[in-house]
């Protein structure tokens, strides 16, 4: 992609704008160049630098990915890995802990038997003895870490998805900051971060699109400073059978696509990486659970539910605090 500059008013500083394609999707920047930064090409260079390394760690589509090779080993196996892949893999445990284990890193073998996963062959909804004998091989109690080595006592595979993107966006954050640049959108897949404000001085405004199929709508524009913010929904990735609708997420504990009105939620947090992993959280629990445990944990929150008449949109309280939106 080309880069695109948005010359100051005679101060010297600049709007800078470039992206590009990362995990199956795609990535940008946006930030303003002061005057003595670095130029938009070592940035760029910094940024993919950061992609091509969760990429080569954390994909689940190519098969020399660290957390690839790892999936391939059988049960009572152990590899080395990078501080970064122990990270997400306690970050992981966390969410599930917290989730009574609906929230789970090892549900690769599950997106490949629905049809979404990098070795999946049709979507459709398996037989229930199919489903049995994949469901032996999913649960993060079957992983533990000792020294640098990630271990498995059962045949289990771990999928960063849900939050690879969010680690992806706080590394790009924090090598911004590094380079002195304090005013920036981070975005990758979907995941973004956003910190100071643009070149004239205001902020930065993200939309949360309503969950429709058809078309892009904005349901809210949030302004975001020092924030990390993930939407998970059931209005991208999803099939049809026998009039049902079963998306991407999954309950770990039922190894099924969640079936409930929740259509998408947005998470708000310091971290980009924890905003995408409750997003997906709540997005499992559904509408009254989700709510219960947002209000709990004070996670800024916002909800958009199907509904007869289309959507009923909730908002947390953390949600409206941290982003000046009215609660619903």
């Amino acid at each position: 992609m080309l880069v695109a500059v948005l010359s100051g008013c005679g101060n010297g500083d600049s709007m800078e704008s470039f992206g590009g394609p990362t995990m199956g999707s795609t990535w940008s920047i946006k930030y303003v160049r002061h005057a003595g930064l670095a130029d938009s090409a070592q940035v760029r260079g910094e940024v993919e630098g950061i992609l091509a390394e969760v990429d080569r760690q954390m994909s689940t589509y190519r098969n020399d990915s660290d957390i690839e090779r790892f999936n391939a080993l059988p049960a009572n196996s152990c590899q080395i890995m990078p501080a970064s892949v122990l990270e997400l893999v306690r970050v992981g445990e966390q969410l599930s802990v917290k989730s009574e284990g609906s929230y789970d890193l090892t549900v690769e073998p599950l997106m490949n038997l629905w049809g979404f996963g990098p070795q999946g062959r049709e979507e459709k909804v398996p037989s229930a003895a199919a489903l049995a004998a994949v469901l032996q091989r999913v649960g993060h109690e079957h992983l533990h870490i000792d020294g640098s080595q990630l271990c498995k006592d059962a045949a289990v595979e771990v999928d960063f998805n849900s939050i690879a993107a969010g680690y992806a966006v706080d590394t790009i954050a924090a090598r911004l900051d590094a380079l002195g640049i304090h005013d920036y959108l981070a975005e990758a897949t979907g995941e973004l971060k956003a910190k100071g404000r643009k070149l004239d001085g205001s902020a930065w405004r993200i939309a949360l699109e309503e969950p429709r199929d058809d078309q892009q709508v904005a349901e809210r524009i949030i302004n975001v400073d020092g924030y990390g913010v993930s939407t998970s929904g059931d209005y991208r990735n999803y099939f049809l059978q026998d009039g049902r609708r079963y998306s991407h997420t999954f309950d770990a504990r039922t190894g099924a696509p969640v079936l409930h009105d929740l259509a998408s939620v947005t998470v708000i947090h310091p971290s980009a990486l924890m905003a995408d992993g409750l997003s997906t959280l709540l997005m499992i629990l559904g509408p009254e659970r989700a709510w219960d445990y947002a209000e709990k944990h004070d996670i800024g929150a916002f909800f958009v539910i199907r509904a007869d008449t289309g959507f009923v949109i909730r908002t947390s309280a953390a949600f409206a605090r941290l982003s000046g939106a009215k609660t619903d």
